[in-house]
């Protein structure tokens, strides 16, 4: 809705998973995966997923999170680190740690208890908003320029018409 970029990351709920850690299975020690992953369970450890993260209503996490995207509706107890991707953080989701990331959602009722430092973030605000405004400037002349040059070349065709 506002500015022209592309909206790219991926709905969890369309991310098509490759492994799945089932409501009630305790994983002790780290998970690495390549393709992305659900949890249901347990894990005690450190998480790292090549692609998206989805930790399900009954899911825990302890321990550090390093993934795509990811989308908690559970709980995970540590940090999260996602610095080309999105993290959201469900009603029904809890988040005790820090987060990195591109772009976070954070639900109604959702519990975050850190610090989230947003990378990719080169401008402030502020700067973003000028060069917007020059733009929206340059544009509104541009099309001025091109009213005056089409009005003068009417009158030219009209002048053309009467001699």
């Amino acid at each position: 809705m506002f500015g022209n970029k592309k909206d790219t990351t991926v709905d969890p709920a369309l991310e098509q998973v490759g492994t799945i850690i089932g409501p009630g299975a305790v994983l002790d020690g780290p998970l690495t995966t390549k393709d992305s992953t659900r949890i249901d369970g347990t894990v005690k450890g450190n998480v790292t997923i090549s692609g998206a993260l989805i930790v399900g209503q009954e899911g825990k996490i302890t321990g550090t999170v390093s993934a795509m995207n990811a989308y908690i509706a559970g709980e995970v107890t540590g940090n999260i680190s996602a610095p080309q991707g999105k993290v959201e953080i469900s009603d029904t989701g809890k988040v005790i740690g820090d987060v990195t990331c591109k772009g976070i959602v954070i639900d109604e009722n959702a519990v975050f208890s850190g610090q989230c430092d947003m990378t990719g973030i080169e401008k402030n605000s502020a700067e973003v908003a000028k060069e917007r405004a020059a733009a929206d400037k340059e544009t509104t002349e541009d099309k001025s320029s091109e009213e005056k040059k089409e009005e003068g070349e009417a009158g030219k065709e009209e002048n053309k018409e009467n001699k």
